[in-house]
């Protein structure tokens, strides 16, 4: 059966690109270590996404508004590309901030990709996020929302909704150093000076063909993954943080953690850090249910960091399971929040 129809049978779907990159940049002399506490804390049991277009001409004004609305909440507020069309005088882009584009497996739905302000709220109470996700702002209109979860039942530790563990490759968010190589913006990269300390975020809304990949046996899953379902594993070791062995033959060449990371020293210049959700939203006109992956990194440098990975994972034997089909890239605001980018 053809990938496409497949997808449109099961009502899910993919992810996607292969292209040399550029060497990582490095950390100037004068380094900023910190940023917005969400992005490097633990991950929370529940998130609310929701972007926003700016219908207000008192941006300074709205966004004051906005930031007192989350005061004593985990969130974080990016920019997108389009806040920069010239309506706001005074405003000076992320040098690298541009829409997200379309991938190589991607269907994007427009109606819920972009906006001109993303605002990400974690926390352990879903009813509260909700009620704070769903006071309205004077000045925007909402563009598309999200509610995340951990489904739970699954196996220890965090999982999706394929069963398997996430983010066990990822870098130590507690690696001050580290967060400096890789996330954070530093004064040196080029960037307008009120962007230091921020980060660029990518969320990728991604459905799952949930029938299709449950009916697959627990071995196919585990090879198209490269990774133990019950205790997430490598194929090539016996415990969660053993090193994957991807010069043997235990690892299939098209599995998820062989692409996504090789381990070649240009692959861990390319690192990210990531969090991810599961979502489920009311069953379409078909009856089947829109289920998948709310997938959010930080990277210092977009090109660098998830397209790079993206393009790599091309052809990925998970590729036929997954549907990109809304999200987009923005910048997540320094401590000084909205203060540093109006001045």
């Amino acid at each position: 059966m053809r990938r496409r129809t497949l997808l449109a049978a099961t009502g899910l779907a993919a992810a996607a690109g292969c292209a040399p990159s550029p060497p990582a940049p490095t950390v100037p002399a004068a380094t900023v270590s910190t940023g917005n506490g969400v992005v490097v804390a633990p991950v929370r049991q529940a998130a609310m996404l929701t972007a926003y277009d700016v219908t207000a001409t008192d941006l300074p004004a709205t966004l004051s508004a906005l930031e007192q609305g989350l005061a004593g909440s985990a969130a974080t507020i990016g920019v997108g590309a389009s806040l920069f069309d010239g309506r706001f005088t005074g405003l000076t882009k992320p040098r690298l901030l541009i829409d997200m584009p379309a991938f190589r497996a991607d269907v994007l739905d427009p109606q819920w990709c972009h906006g001109d302000l993303l605002v990400q709220v974690v926390g352990d109470d879903t009813a509260a996020l909700r009620r704070l996700a769903g006071a309205p702002v004077a000045g925007l209109r909402r563009r598309w929302r999200i509610e995340g979860f951990h489904p739970a039942g699954l196996g220890q530790g965090v999982r999706n909704l394929f069963g398997f563990r996430e983010g066990t490759a990822n870098p130590d968010a507690a690696d001050r150093d580290l967060m400096s190589r890789l996330v954070w913006v530093q004064p040196g990269d080029g960037e307008p000076a009120w962007c230091a300390g921020g980060t660029y975020q990518v969320v990728r809304l991604i459905r799952m063909a949930l029938p299709t990949w449950d009916s697959d046996p627990v071995a196919d899953q585990e090879r198209v993954i490269g990774r133990r379902r019950d205790n997430g594993a490598p194929l090539s070791g016996d415990r969660l943080d053993d090193e994957p062995d991807l010069a043997g033959d235990r690892i299939a060449v098209d599995a998820h953690i062989r692409l996504a990371n090789p381990r070649t020293p240009e692959a861990m210049a390319h690192r990210i850090l990531r969090h991810g959700y599961s979502y489920r939203l009311p069953s379409a006109a078909s009856g089947v249910d829109d289920a998948g992956q709310i997938f959010i990194c930080y990277q210092r440098d977009v090109e660098l960091g998830f397209a790079a990975i993206q393009r790599r994972l091309a052809g990925e034997a998970m590729e036929k399971y997954l549907l990109p089909f809304g999200g987009g890239y923005y910048f997540v605001l320094p401590p000084a929040g909205a203060a540093a980018l109006i001045g």
